[in-house]
This record gives C-alpha cells, sequence and structure tokens, in this order.
C-alpha cells in the first residue's frame, strides 16, 4: 500500500509562497537546500526496489502538492553519489498518448524534479531513469505516488471524436469558469486525450488569489511559467507549474479586466479600466517588466468613437462599456497591436494609437474611421461591393464579417485568425452559429480576403454568445475551435474541436460539462501544451 506523506506550506512576507516537507520527508537528506516539497510512495512504507548501484542514490524523498495550489503535482529531491542527469516518466493509464515522459538536462548530485501529471485519486506509477554525464544509463527506481481527489465542482470531460491523425502534441489546458457556490478563485485545469484530468491549479483558501478572477486564463510565458491576470487584485502572476507564485506586477492607476498578454520583449500588453474615468475597458497598457512601470497607454477614446452604436448588446451599458475589449495581439513585423472589442469590431492601433485598420461591417462609422475600414474580396480577389453585405446585413458567399469577436491571433502566414462568436449576426439577435474564421489582410490596401472558416456547419451545438477561443496548430496542420458558453439541453457546456485546416475533418471532440456554470460560461480559454514547457 502507498503511503502518501504530508507537508506543510507558509507564505512569505513577500508576494511569493515557500512551501516547506513535513519533518518525516527529511530523513537522511544529504543537500544543502531545503527549499523543497515532496510526497513519497512506496509499499508499506518502505523504499521501492532499486534495480541499480544501491549507492548510487544517497536519499530521496517525494512530496504530492507541494505547495498545496496543484493537487496533481509532486517533486523528488534527490541527491546521488555522482553526478547524473534524470529522465522522469510519469505512467499513462489511457494507452498511446497519455504517458508523460521528460529529461532533464542538468548533470548534478543533487535534483529537485517535478512531477507532472499524476490522477487524483489514486496511485500514479512514476520512474526515474538516472544516466551518466556521458549519457549512458545508470538504472532506474519506481515510485508508487498519491494524489489526492480533486473537489466536486471540476467538471466531466468526455471524449465526443477520439483522437486520429496528428495532433497537436500534449494536454488540454482549460481556464475554467465552473466553480460550486462562489465564482471564484477561478481554476484551472488540463486533461488528456482520454479526458483524464492529469493537472489542476486551485487558489482556494489562498490569501492573496482566494478571489482569483484571470477572466481570458491562463497561458504560458517563453520561459516555461504560466502567467495570467487578476482582476481581484489588479495584478499580473507568473507561477510555475507547481502553482507557487513567483512574482507579480501591478498596474498603478488602472485596474484589469480580459487579457494580458507577452511580448517578444518580455513586456506584458493588458486590457485594462482607466481609475477615474466615467467608461470602461476601453484602455490598453504596456507594463515594463524588469521595472513594472507603465510604458505606453492607448486610450481608445481618443483613437475610436465612444458613440457608435451599431451593434447593441444586452451584456452591457454601452454608455459606460461602449467597446468592450476582450483581447489582445500583437504584430512583430510593424510593432502594432490588434484589439478586439465585443461591441466594435476589431481594430489594429500603431504605437501612437493610430488606427491602420477596422475589421468590422460598415455601418454607422464616423468619415475619418470609415476611410479605415477594410475592403473586402471574394475568393477571386475581386472587390464586393453589394451595400448590404458591406453593411453587414447579408452575408457574401464567399466572404462573411465577423460578428462579436474574441481571441484574435496573428498565424504563421500572417493571416488573422479569430473566434467569430455570431451573436447579432445581420443584426438579428441572438445569432444561429459561431466560427472559427481566418481573413488575410492587406494593410496597405486595406482588404481582407475570408481563407479559412469552420463552425457553420454545426450551428447551434457550436454556438457560443460569449467568451470562446481559436488557436493555430500549424505543426499539426490543425485549428483549434473552443465555444466556452453552448447551451445544451443539460445546461451549458464547452466544447473543444480541434479541425484539419486542409480538409475541415475533425480530428478530436471533447465535450467539458461542469456541475454549476456561473455566468453560462465553462471556460474562456483553452491552450494545448505539454505539462512540461519544451524549452
Amino acid at each position: 500500500m502507498s503511503v502518501p506523506l504530508g507537508h506543510r506550506s507558509e507564505v512569505d512576507a513577500g508576494s511569493s509562497y515557500r512551501s516547506e516537507p513535513h519533518p518525516s520527508l527529511l530523513v537522511r537528506l544529504r543537500l544543502p537546500f531545503l527549499a523543497l516539497l515532496v510526497l513519497l510512495g512506496g509499499c508499506d512504507g518502505a523504499d521501492p526496489a532499486l534495480p541499480m548501484e544501491e549507492e548510487l542514490i544517497t536519499s530521496l524523498s517525494v512530496s504530492v502538492d507541494p505547495s498545496g495550489r496543484a493537487p496533481l503535482t509532486a517533486e523528488a529531491l534527490l541527491s546521488t553519489s555522482r553526478p547524473v542527469s534524470v529522465e522522469v516518466t510519469v505512467e499513462g493509464k489511457g494507452g498511446a498518448g497519455t504517458e508523460i515522459r521528460h529529461r532533464f538536462g542538468a548533470v548534478e548530485r543533487g535534483h529537485i524534479l517535478p512531477i507532472l501529471g499524476l490522477y487524483p485519486g489514486e496511485a500514479t506509477a512514476v520512474t526515474l531513469e538516472l544516466f551518466s554525464a556521458d549519457g549512458a544509463s545508470l538504472g532506474t527506481r519506481d515510485l508508487s505516488v498519491v494524489a489526492p481527489a480533486l473537489p466536486a465542482d471540476f467538471p466531466q470531460v468526455t471524449i465526443d471524436v477520439a483522437p486520429s491523425g496528428t495532433l497537436q502534441p500534449g494536454l488540454t489546458l482549460v481556464s475554467y469558469f465552473g466553480h460550486a457556490g462562489s465564482a471564484t478563485p477561478q481554476r484551472a485545469f488540463a486533461f488528456d486525450v482520454t479526458g483524464a484530468i492529469r493537472w489542476a491549479l486551485d487558489f482556494s483558501g489562498d490569501a492573496t488569489l482566494g478571489g482569483l478572477f484571470f477572466d481570458n486564463g491562463i497561458e504560458r510565458l517563453a520561459n516555461g511559467n504560466l502567467y495570467f491576470g487578476d482582476g481581484n487584485t489588479d495584478r499580473i502572476y507568473e507561477v510555475d507549474m507547481a502553482g507557487r507564485v513567483l512574482r507579480s506586477w501591478g498596474m498603478p492607476g488602472f485596474t484589469f479586466h480580459h487579457n494580458v498578454l507577452e511580448l517578444p520583449s518580455g513586456d506584458f500588453l493588458v486590457t485594462v479600466n482607466r481609475q477615474g474615468t466615467a467608461t470602461v475597458e476601453d484602455h490598453v497598457i504596456q507594463i515594463d517588466r524588469a521595472s513594472g512601470a507603465v510604458e505606453t497607454v492607448w486610450d481608445l477614446r481618443q483613437s475610436l468613437d465612444p458613440t457608435r452604436r451599431a451593434w447593441p448588446t444586452d451584456l452591457a451599458d454601452l454608455d459606460v462599456d461602449w467597446f468592450h475589449g476582450n483581447a489582445l495581439a500583437y504584430d512583430p513585423t510593424d510593432d502594432t497591436i490588434l484589439v478586439s472589442g465585443r461591441t466594435q469590431g476589431l481594430v489594429k492601433l500603431t504605437r501612437a494609437n493610430e488606427v491602420v485598420w477596422i475589421l468590422a461591417p460598415h455601418r454607422a462609422w464616423r468619415s475619418d474611421l470609415a476611410a479605415k475600414l477594410l475592403q473586402p474580396l471574394d475568393a477571386a480577389g475581386v472587390p464586393i461591393t453589394d451595400a448590404a453585405v458591406l453593411d453587414g446585413a447579408v452575408p457574401h458567399p464567399e466572404f462573411e464579417w465577423s460578428w462579436y469577436q474574441h481571441a484574435p491571433a496573428i498565424l504563421a502566414d500572417g493571416s488573422v485568425a479569430l473566434f467569430d462568436n455570431g451573436d447579432n449576426r445581420g443584426y438579428q439577435f441572438p445569432g444561429t452559429y459561431s466560427r472559427a474564421v481566418v481573413y488575410r489582410i492587406d494593410a496597405k490596401a486595406r482588404t481582407i480576403q475570408q481563407v479559412w472558416e469552420y463552425g457553420r456547419e454545426r450551428g447551434a451545438e457550436t454556438f457560443s454568445r460569449i467568451v470562446s477561443d481559436v488557436d493555430e496548430h500549424p505543426e499539426a496542420g490543425t485549428i483549434l475551435f473552443a465555444p466556452g458558453a453552448v447551451a445544451s439541453p443539460g445546461g451549458p457546456v464547452g466544447r473543444i474541436v480541434e479541425v484539419d485546416r486542409a480538409t475541415r475533418a475533425v480530428r478530436f471532440e471533447a465535450t467539458v460539462r461542469a456541475p454549476q456554470v456561473p455566468f453560462g460560461i465553462t471556460f474562456h480559454r483553452v491552450e494545448r501544451l505539454p505539462l512540461y514547457p519544451d524549452l
């Protein structure tokens, strides 16, 4: 029987966290560092068999959920008699594609090894394989690690279409809204291709992030850690995969909503409210990562028209929330930003807050802004001149505007993808379908051509008026289409559909159903990524 050992955690005086092993874990530790966390599994408390020279491992302990915030993680504290590198293998109980393996390149005598991808509420087999400096295998050590069960308000994940063809590797990370009782803290989890949840982040009861509202959700930094904004504390946080907060940044004079984006420079682009103004969700700022200073401010009241009311909505007071900025993208080719305004359109802005182009139906734009509207082209590249199509009242057979869009992204070929929610499509409330859509935009000529779409054929089963995500997986040749607030007979669900870009065939599909769904939202964003970052 595997006997999990406990741990204790405490918060230090700063904004980061420290966890310490329970004294029962610190048997014969010979390393000069104890800033560790971990849980050991063995048979009746005994050490597992060691099919290698016995004196090679001088001490080994393992602690589950070292931070108290990531229950399906553990850390192994390993000391050896000579320098080694280590590969960690976490078993997969669902066949091909569910095993998690990571080789740590450092050749040292002391290792702190994250163990990621445990199964909730049961034992998971973990193997440590040790290698000499020249890469020769020195043998393996087998562990049995028991992680706690997840709270009952984590969702059920149903695999509707089993994986076929090439998929983007990794687990599906879901920025989850479902929660029993209070809508916060928001939590994230990741599931494998069988629907098994293998990672979770839960700040319930945390003194700082117990009210976490990350809105769009969590994404990965270039350094492999995770990051998110919090609308409760109005800060940006960097955390590791074990849930430890490593650093945070404030935004004096502003409050957070929706989206934070890491720029190639490492700085952050953030959608914010400006304190002391009568309107909300109509500013963007850039925060210097090193100093924390606000470097650049985009005031959309100055670049756009706060009086335009072509897209009415029942979700906002348009005199206050006239733009409703919900997402950002950055174009490194010309140092511009894309800002998605749910009730206005998608806008490209220079660093000086000048409008480059506007992707939206042409109805009711002020004359100076109307000159920035994109001209649609048909599949042959011929301008579409039908006034009703330009206005948005009717679609063209080869082109349709996006409506109340989310999640813009600049793809590998320079085209722009987004989640076209379709709310009020053609000025008919509420709409009947959502799409993942890809447009080719010529900024100089201000033309737009629709080159790909998926979702129209699915109708109501993937229609999400709000939230939702689209991601490109160029190496796999797929697009991830993820409506996060879909009405269904059993209550709202989120769907995750990976589609072959060439054939539009579904290669993988899952439904996420939460026991409770605050705001009618199951999730906002999803990402496909390996638990161990590939740096």
